[in-house]
């Protein structure tokens, strides 16, 4: 089990999707969603044929957080060139765990 972590604080349960099968898939066709999905690597994402918004994080190689979005179903992010991987959570889930832009999250476990 993986942790996303930032400051030593555990934000939430993370699944990491590195295969190109789960990064093409990530949270498309689930009824819900706890914790964090880290798809890696990754500089876009979209949320065609997915049931919920989600609140989406792009952040660079050291983790820390370039930009912010919120996409509702159906929809296509732009790209953040300089990003390495992306954190996608249910929308709201962000604000609950107070994550900004510039902060540094790690995954450990």
């Amino acid at each position: 089990m993986s942790w996303l972590v930032r400051d030593d604080d555990v934000l939430a349960v993370a699944e990491i999707a590195e295969s190109r099968r789960r990064r093409t898939r990530g949270l498309v066709g689930r009824d819900d969603f706890e914790g964090a999905l880290v798809i890696r690597p990754c500089r876009q994402v979209h949320t065609v044929g997915m049931r919920f918004p989600i609140d989406v994080a792009f952040c660079d190689r050291a983790g820390r957080v370039l930009h912010l979005s919120v996409l509702p179903p159906r929809r296509v992010s732009r790209p953040v060139f300089r990003a390495a991987f992306v954190i996608e959570a249910r929308a709201g889930s962000f604000d609950r765990w107070r994550l900004r832009s510039g902060d540094v999250v790690e995954i450990k476990g």
